[in-house]
């Protein structure tokens, strides 16, 4: 079970912030249910594999790209959290910001 700083961390560095799309599969089936659900102002992608084509897509639009959190995660309970993060080109001012949000169940 890992704790809900560490399902941020690994949602933001290795489903979206990874290139490589089998390790991105291999993640999602360890810190995803199957059911999870991923919301951002484009759309709503329910499942693992919508979760990981999507992060795809995202990753292809801006691939060289790094996110870096700006602050500690804020955890709720062991049940919830989130963290705020910066994404850009390495060494340059980022290009935007944003608060990832999880909640979680059955570890």
């Amino acid at each position: 079970m890992a704790d809900i700083a560490t399902l941020l961390e690994r949602n933001l560095q290795q489903i979206f912030g990874e290139g490589d799309n089998a390790l991105r599969h291999k993640v999602a089936g360890e810190i995803f249910q199957e059911d999870a659900i991923f919301v951002e102002p484009h759309g709503i992608y329910r499942g693992r594999d919508e979760i990981v084509r999507i992060a795809s897509v995202i990753r292809a639009m801006q691939p060289t790209f790094r996110y870096t959190t700006s602050a500690a995660a804020d955890v709720l309970h062991d049940q919830a959290g989130r963290v705020k993060w910066v994404a850009g080109e390495p060494g340059e001012t980022p290009a935007y910001a944003g608060t990832d949000v999880v909640t979680a169940r059955d570890g």
